[in-house]
């Protein structure tokens, strides 16, 4: 058995959220690994629908999404990569009257919390935003945002990382972890790792990594599915979902129209596999075609689902172990954390470097699980 010693982090999960957060821990200096049981973005980092979205998030992520939204403008400079990103706005539409008033609730929510990149926009602005929108829709709440794409992106963070001088290493799964007086040992399907400090990115295995430290965390492995059009002629420039029905709709520069939302396929951990619901997947595109009727033509090239974790209140978990000063979580971002990974892997990095928590990602810790009832826990570890 070979051993890899000397470390300052060792990071297990090779996704976007462990990739960032090794790349700004090498540019304080950090000795730093990660290891990835499969490849780099192979799960929810590569098959998540790209949205770079501040829209319609939970008001405690919305200083975190803005700070990542800041970071995302100027991306190129960060991992030498545009990442496919795109400015463009994201609208929620109102479907009827009842809906409109669902979204003055947030605009008006938004407006006394002091965040104002969300506003309302009319019947009339709607259609000069997107034309090819039914006409029975009624107006919709936006916030100037985008989307981007996620395997370049991921391997773009990836990349940079080592050239700062990470160390990534796929086809390589933590099985066990020990703690000694000062370091983490991880024993691995190719050896033992010792490090410092110890980072949890797993994803939706990341609830049994964060139980061996002692840390209840209730994960549930997730599928959103995702559909993708052959090419059709240009008919939208925005990011759009509705304000009540699932849906994540955008047209890409070739033509194809990405459809994803919250509609969920079925999942197998042990056999990292996802099957299709085709039932689900069927109101997906439903909602597609009544909220665009041009596609009532269009074809369905493929489909596809990615593992994610979802937590009970659909919020991520980040920072330290309840048990450990040495140890960090970094998951549980419930199909909404591509936007986040920026932000989220430099202020970590910060906190685990400097000891500093960035308020940012404060109101995100591990704790919160600390009441959860063991049977659940076991049952979520067992899938």
């Amino acid at each position: 058995m070979s051993t890899a010693t000397g470390l300052d982090l060792l990071v297990i999960g090779g996704g976007l959220h462990g990739c960032a957060t090794a790349l700004f821990a090498a540019k304080h200096g950090m000795r730093v690994t990660v290891l990835e049981k499969d490849s780099v973005a192979r799960h929810a980092s590569g098959t998540n629908a790209g949205g770079v979205r501040r829209l319609w998030r939970n008001l405690k992520e919305v200083p975190l999404a803005n700070r990542s939204m800041e970071m995302w403008k100027h991306i190129g400079d960060i991992v030498d990569d545009d990442c496919g990103f795109q400015q463009v706005p994201q609208i929620k539409v109102a479907e009827n009257a009842q809906d409109l008033d669902l979204l003055r609730e947030r605009a008006d929510l938004m407006s006394s919390n002091g965040f104002d990149h969300e506003r309302m926009i009319d019947q009339a602005e709607l259609r000069d935003f997107l034309p090819a929108v039914n006409a029975d829709c009624v107006g919709g709440l936006m916030s100037e945002d985008g989307f981007a794409l996620p395997w370049q992106t991921t391997a773009a963070f990836a990349r940079k990382a080592r050239a700062l001088g990470v160390n990534i290493l796929s086809g390589i799964e933590a099985k066990h972890i020990y703690k000694d007086a000062q370091h983490w040992r991880v024993e691995t399907s190719e050896g033992a790792f010792t490090s410092g400090a110890l980072l949890n990115c797993a994803g939706a295995w990341a609830g049994g990594i964060a139980a061996q430290l002692g840390d209840p965390a209730p994960v549930e492995p997730v599928a959103p599915l995702m559909i993708v059009t052959q090419r059709m002629r240009p008919f939208c420039n925005a990011v759009v979902g509705t304000a009540r029905r699932p849906l994540s709709f955008k047209q890409m520069e070739n033509g194809t129209v990405v459809i994803g939302g919250a509609r969920l396929g079925r999942v197998d951990t042990r056999q990292n596999r996802t099957d299709i619901d085709f039932a689900e997947l069927t109101h997906t595109a439903r909602t597609a075609r009544d909220i665009f009727p041009v596609m009532r033509g269009a074809v369905i090239q493929r489909t596809w689902s990615g593992i994610e974790a979802r937590t009970p209140d659909q919020l991520p978990v980040i920072g330290r172990s309840m048990r450990h000063k040495n140890a960090y979580h970094s998951f549980g971002f419930s199909a909404h954390g591509f936007q986040l990974g920026p932000a989220t892997g430099s202020l970590l990095a910060d906190f685990i470097a400097t000891g500093k928590l960035a308020p940012e990602i404060a109101p995100f810790p591990i704790d919160r699980f600390a009441s959860t009832d063991a049977n659940t826990l076991e049952k979520v570890f067992a899938t």
